[in-house]
């Protein structure tokens, strides 16, 4: 049975001492090393840092798509490191929205289908999850074409498709990787600035790794990560 994810008392999302080594060459590898932060509703976080710092792989264990070697990760004050695979898909499916560096859509699907997927999980009706999904494509400008295929569109385009994906289900917490890492300045604005309002008007967390110095400038706080560890965490 998936544990209710009712708002608790205190942080949205805990991390508690996260740590992630893999084995390189035969030889231990620290990707994350003791990493503790919380996360509040609301907030709107960038996460950078040098490639190979460590961002990546906190933002997987933060949405527990990894495990880590050790610590926990909290959501709700629901310790998601110790529920079973399946629970922990059911909780992901409702709780969390993930952008993904390589948009993720299924090729057999039509753009509207692949949106509308997390709602068909969650096992909502087709009319609701039909409006629920277009309305957000066409908020990000997929407007036509939603029979279409990710094949036959840009890169640009699939990447709106998949942020319309990730924010489907009303998640409370938002993990983006690289969110406009494909898209022109036009639409990585029209991006950000979804983001900043679902922070700002609906309360949700958003987590967003970022390589560019000028978004990262537009979020009230800042993760620095460096070869594996948190070095700043400043707010303006």
């Amino acid at each position: 049975m998936m544990p209710a994810l009712q708002p608790a008392a205190g942080s949205l999302l805990e991390c508690i001492a996260l740590s992630r080594q893999f084995e390189v060459a035969d030889k231990p590898f620290n990707a994350l090393a003791d990493v503790s932060v919380k996360f509040e509703a609301g907030e709107f976080v960038a996460i950078t840092g040098p490639s190979g710092s460590g961002k990546s792989t906190f933002l997987n264990l933060a949405g527990s798509l990894d495990r880590p070697s050790s610590g926990q990760v909290r959501l709700n004050g629901i310790e998601l490191t110790a529920l079973a695979d399946t629970t922990l898909a059911q909780v992901r499916n409702r709780s969390i929205g993930f952008v993904f560096q390589s948009f993720n859509l299924l090729p057999r699907y039509s753009l509207l289908r692949n949106v509308e997927l997390p709602l068909v999980y969650a096992g909502i009706s087709a009319a609701p999850r039909r409006e629920r999904s277009i309305r957000l494509l066409e908020r990000l400008g997929i407007t036509d074409g939603l029979d279409r295929r990710p094949a036959q569109i840009s890169g640009g385009q699939q990447q709106r498709v998949a942020i319309a994906r990730a924010l489907v289900n009303d998640a409370p917490l938002i993990l983006a990787d690289e969110p406009t890492g494909s898209l022109d300045s036009t639409n990585g604005n029209i991006v950000i600035e979804l983001l900043a309002e679902l922070c700002r008007e609906q309360g949700k967390t958003v987590l967003m790794v970022t390589h560019d110095n000028d978004i990262a400038a537009r979020c009230p706080r800042q993760l620095v990560f460096r070869d594996g560890r948190l070095l700043e965490d400043r707010s303006r």
